[in-house]
């Protein structure tokens, strides 16, 4: 008889994670903030990791090690900070240091349901990203985000008032936008492993549109490269923003319409022949497109060498 495979732990509440986690009752029925210290390990037991129905934002701190950017590895040895969003599964082996040093702040969306904050934090990208693209805190990066968190605590741990959801609203907003700064910085000092995947990415583009996938498969996706880059598709498109200010969707783009050029200035093609060949499944999109990028269409664009 088959076995069916082992379901993930689902977690509904804040409340339901404290009895996972031992821990004391929370607070705020929609809201925690605990210290890795007083956490005690059982939330994982059956290696099928755990679905939480909350944002989590959590530091670990004293992080010694090689944290891993695509393909590559490097060197690190400071704070972390990541970021989890409702619905994704995290699956992480307990260190040999266990518990960490650290926090990590839990936060249910019906807590933000009547704030502005509700929509925005749906557009932090690195609520998208993979643990391994946590964020790497400076000690004055750190310090900052320290500080912030203190001022959830204390409110979290004072007697609720009508102003205490305000409060911790404004603390955990201005928290992110911190993180989108920090962030920012971590691209541009590490600006070096940016250009190796962008270098890895021009490859394997050059790669695809030179082979039989492009027919095949059509125009490669944007979650096509990040797979075969190992990174997720909101690191990488953050990364390449900040180095050259294009979206990854934008980098294909711009792949697509210099093979288009190519082959309507040294073929005899049609430009219907050049869509599909290009991966188009109408040639209406594709002279849109290349319209669209070039501001001529590709009648035009071929009669002006001829």
């Amino acid at each position: 008889m088959k076995t069916s495979p082992a379901m993930p732990n689902r977690v509904n509440s804040v409340s339901e994670l404290h009895t996972l986690l031992s821990l004391p009752r929370p607070q705020h029925p929609l809201v925690s903030l605990v210290r890795f210290e007083d956490i005690k390990p059982g939330i994982d037991s059956n290696q099928t990791g755990t679905i939480l129905d909350f944002y989590t934002i959590a530091v670990k701190k004293g992080f010694k090690g090689k944290m891993k950017y695509g393909q590559r590895y490097y060197d690190f040895d400071a704070g972390i900070l990541s970021f989890i969003a409702p619905e994704q599964l995290v699956k992480e082996p307990l260190p040999d240091d266990y518990p960490p040093s650290g926090w990590a702040l839990f936060v249910h969306p019906d807590f933000l349901r009547s704030y502005p904050l509700s929509k925005a934090i749906k557009n932090y990208g690195y609520f998208s990203y993979d643990v391994n693209e946590a964020l790497h805190l400076s000690e004055k990066e750190e310090s900052i985000i320290e500080d912030i968190v203190q001022n959830i605590e204390r409110e979290y741990h004072s007697n609720l008032d009508n102003y205490s959801q305000d409060v911790m609203v404004s603390n955990i907003e201005l928290l992110l936008n911190y993180a989108n700064r920090f962030y920012n910085r971590q691209f541009i000092t590490r600006k070096h492993v940016i250009h190796d995947l962008l270098t890895d990415m021009e490859n394997l583009l050059d790669d695809y549109f030179n082979s039989e996938d492009l027919q095949k498969s059509g125009i490669p996706t944007v979650k096509y490269l990040s797979g075969k880059l190992n990174i997720s598709p909101n690191y990488l498109g953050d990364m390449l923003r900040s180095l050259t200010g294009k979206s990854t969707q934008e980098h294909i783009h711009e792949k697509l319409i210099e093979k288009a050029k190519e082959a309507l200035t040294g073929t005899s093609l049609s430009v219907s022949e050049i869509a599909y060949q290009l991966g188009f499944g109408y040639p209406q999109s594709f002279s849109k497109l290349f319209k669209n990028k070039t501001k001529v269409s590709p009648v035009n664009y071929r009669n002006n060498f001829n």
